[in-house]
């Protein structure tokens, strides 16, 4: 009987540890998903999708001009791939807010570019999780930092 309790136990506390890394791994996921949707309406030139992607940024003037001249100077015909990705918010348990630095290329169209995008995680692993870009830069050196 303790044995059959024990395994009982044990398969429960792994389905609880499973369900909080899906939705952990998920969270990571849907990030980095908006991430490159933003960065491939950039090199579409589609300053439109940008802003709807970029929350509150269709009302800041500053943040609109910002991205249009990114749209104008980056427009790249091709498939968008992402070289390198590291984010400020990766493993965030609950709530944060972060810079995440990637460097993109589009094959065969010149010199990768480095941008940083600020992010927004809401929530926490027993509350829904939220993904919300706030701001993109305009290009970096491809050494720096964000």
């Amino acid at each position: 009987m303790r044995r059959r309790l024990a395994l009982v136990l044990a398969a429960a506390a792994f389905l609880v540890v499973s369900f909080f890394l899906a939705r952990w791994l998920t969270t990571e996921s849907r990030e980095r998903a908006a991430v490159t949707a933003l960065l491939r309406a950039q090199a579409r030139g589609d300053v439109g999708a940008m802003l709807a992607r970029l929350d509150g940024c269709a009302t800041d003037r500053r943040c609109a001009a910002l991205q249009a001249r990114n749209a104008r100077r980056l427009r790249r015909p091709g498939r968008l791939e992402i070289l390198a990705y590291h984010s400020s918010t990766a493993y965030a348990l609950g709530a944060a807010r972060g810079l995440t630095r990637v460097a993109w290329h589009v094959r065969g169209r010149g010199l990768p570019v480095v941008q940083c995008v600020e992010v927004q995680r809401g929530g926490s692993l027993l509350s829904r999780r939220s993904v919300t870009l706030r701001w993109l830069t305009a290009p970096i050196g491809r050494q720096a930092g964000c």
